[in-house]
């Protein structure tokens, strides 16, 4: 039943192989090491270091992140990155990296043509719809399904803010 609750991330709508998953070859790296290795997601990494929260995707896992890429980042209004990074709002960024963490892992084969709401670990829900494409709250999934030891990744276009 508890695992019920968070199949439903991602589908099978899943995007085919596009070059992004081959910067992602090797599936025995750990989500954060996966994560530097596609070099697109240099904003992301950045964040999860000053947020302290390496070693926890570090960890067993499983997770699955949905992983906004560094244009995603860029599409901010001016200063919010830069703001988020600041250690007087450590708090604010652990809120909204954790947003796009799931505790479980979940490949877009397990929602495939389902809606759901899955809990994040940082406490709210994100809405999940695999109906038509991929959509995450308004981010669309761009790749599914790169896998990491502990976890899963799925690239999305657009920073999650949680409300």
């Amino acid at each position: 039943m508890f695992r019920r609750h968070f199949i439903a991330t991602l589908s099978a709508a899943a995007i085919a192989a596009t070059s992004m998953t081959a910067a992602f070859a090797g599936g025995q790296k750990d989500i954060v090491d996966t994560a530097v290795g596609a070099g697109s997601f240099g904003t992301l990494v950045a964040a999860v270091q000053a947020a302290d929260l390496v070693g926890t995707l570090k960890g067993d896992g499983p997770f699955t992140v949905f992983a906004p890429t560094d244009e995603a980042f860029a599409a901010l209004p001016e200063g919010t990155v830069e703001n988020l990074l600041k250690p007087e709002n450590k708090d604010q960024l652990v809120a909204v990296l954790t947003y796009h963490v799931v505790p479980a892992k979940v490949m877009s084969g397990d929602i495939a043509g389902k809606r759901a709401k899955v809990l994040t670990v940082q406490g709210d829900r994100l809405a999940v719809n695999a109906r038509n494409g991929v959509k995450v709250n308004n981010a669309e999934v761009v790749t599914a399904d790169v896998e990491a030891s502990n976890g899963v990744i799925h690239v999305i276009d657009t920073v999650l803010i949680p409300e």
